[in-house]
């Protein structure tokens, strides 16, 4: 069964999960950093660290993403779920 590690920051808005996005990938800020600060998931205060999961354990739009093509160590584009806005980083992939 396929696993894999990731943490995520979950905004209100597709315009912060973008800008967020964008900080991350200029090293302006760490993604631990940003997802304290933004995070509204209990996870931010962790660095956003979900630990490990198997396909089915978080929401599909999660799963599509991170058990999709996305490689390890790069932050997915906004990923929209019923919580608000997600960027994601898989940290590892089994």
């Amino acid at each position: 069964m396929a696993r894999a590690s990731a943490r995520h920051i979950l905004v209100d808005s597709e315009a912060t999960a973008l800008d967020l996005k964008r900080r991350i990938e200029s090293g302006e800020s760490s993604f631990e950093d940003l997802a304290k600060e933004y995070s509204s998931c209990p996870s931010g205060k962790g660095g956003g660290d979900l630990g490990a999961f198997g396909r089915g354990d978080m929401v599909p739009e999660f799963d599509r993403v991170v058990f999709g093509d996305l490689p390890v160590g790069k932050v997915s584009d906004p990923v929209k779920t019923q919580f608000g806005y997600h960027i994601l980083e898989v940290t590892a992939r089994s």
